[in-house]
């Protein structure tokens, strides 16, 4: 016969005190989870949804990243002629040539100012990506206008509509603030490509090369005959493959977070251990009780076990409420393939917050396992005589 869960939940109510101690420890451990858990997921989704399934991304033979990638307009144009290359409704062939390095904007929150990716692309360029302008408009080719993301212009008080940027040549000014949704591009610069290639005196020396294929089934065809031909000296890679390489960003966050975590687990779990040693020391005359009206020593294990279960539970659900104010709330971190900051947005989803309660419970499991089997092992007699 199993002891009632009811009894389980009274006796939590009664010693309210030690619960609500010992299960905002636990609270508190989940929520150093969740939210490292969330930091990597917001982070993973920012790169995930930069890119295009159908574009091509290419690069100098060599080059870990567009900032120290260099190929030059011979090589656009030759590889411009390549089969399989969609076109836009104009008849335009939806392939761009671009220029990438960093600039660094005063910050207000370190003083010496934080690195973002300049972006230098043509008309064609912008048409490529999916976005959507939050205000102004966008750059005319040939000035000195530039087009921030929406991070960019949150988290920089000179980058706003209508401020001037200082760089290479002279002032530019911020003629429109676009949106990328959770991409990385809202954490972008972008320019003309003309423009800003005079002023950084790079005009046969730019970064990279972005194509469209025309189908999902050119893709690979369209990146292995880029490969092959040593004539262009370039590596082609899905445009996709190219920002899932960036979330190792998040690696070090994530590897520190979780030792962090598994440190203030084993506090946890030997606070919920000491709960339910103490639980059992003043319960003993009711352990001797429940044995002799018949329950047996495993109802008796069974029952201290699922107490501690609840008090995980418990815990884990705290630690979900504390970290979700923390959703969609936007931060930043250095990439460290780029050399600038990227910007994203926690994300609390559903599944973190599972794996954050299953964690709070594998703490109450270990925590109470050895309590519930003092308590199962007491005899009736002695049982009865503690005070």
């Amino acid at each position: 016969m199993a002891i009632p869960i009811a009894y389980n939940l009274r006796n939590l109510v009664v010693r309210r005190t030690t619960t609500v101690m010992t299960a905002l420890g636990i609270g508190l451990t989940v929520a150093v989870l969740l939210a490292v858990l969330a930091l990597v997921s917001g982070l993973r989704t920012a790169f995930t949804t930069t890119g295009n399934p159908l574009q091509v991304l290419v690069l100098r033979k060599g080059g870990t990243s567009e900032l120290t990638s260099a190929v030059t307009p011979e090589v656009f144009q030759d590889l411009k002629s390549r089969q399989g290359i969609a076109h836009n409704a104009s008849g335009e062939q939806m392939a761009s040539l671009e220029m990438v390095t960093v600039l660094n904007l005063k910050s207000p929150t370190n003083p010496l100012g934080m690195n973002v990716t300049l972006r230098g692309l043509n008309t064609i360029g912008v048409q490529m990506r999916d976005l959507k302008l939050a205000s102004g408009r966008w750059f005319h080719p040939g000035h000195r206008e530039v087009v921030v993301g929406k991070s960019i212009a949150n988290r920089y008080p000179g980058a706003g509509l209508g401020d001037h940027l200082r760089f290479g040549k002279g002032l530019w000014e911020v003629v429109g603030i676009m949106d990328a949704g959770h991409s990385a591009v809202n954490s972008e610069i972008f320019g003309d490509l003309g423009q800003i290639s005079s002023d950084f005196n790079r005009q046969d020396g730019l970064s990279s090369i972005l194509v469209r294929a025309e189908d999902r089934s050119s893709v690979a065809a369209l990146v292995n005959s880029l490969n092959d031909d040593r004539r262009l000296n370039v590596k082609a890679q899905t445009e996709q493959s190219y920002y899932d390489a960036q979330t190792v960003s998040g690696a070090p966050l994530q590897a520190l977070g979780i030792f962090v975590c598994i440190i203030m687990a084993v506090g946890s779990s030997f606070a919920a251990m000491n709960t339910m040693y103490a639980a059992v020391s003043r319960r003993a005359r009711e352990i001797g009780t429940l044995r002799v009206l018949g329950f047996s020593r495993a109802s008796i294990l069974f029952s201290f076990f699922t107490e501690s279960m609840l008090l995980a539970a418990i815990g884990g659900l705290l630690g979900c409420l504390l970290v979700l104010p923390l959703n969609n709330v936007e931060t930043g971190i250095g990439n460290f393939i780029t050399f600038s900051e990227i910007a994203f947005n926690f994300r609390v989803t559903l599944p973190i917050m599972v794996a954050g309660v299953i964690f709070a419970l594998f703490m109450g499991a270990i925590g109470g396992v050895l309590p519930a089997r003092m308590a199962a092992r007491k005899e009736i007699l002695t049982a009865l005589r503690e005070i």
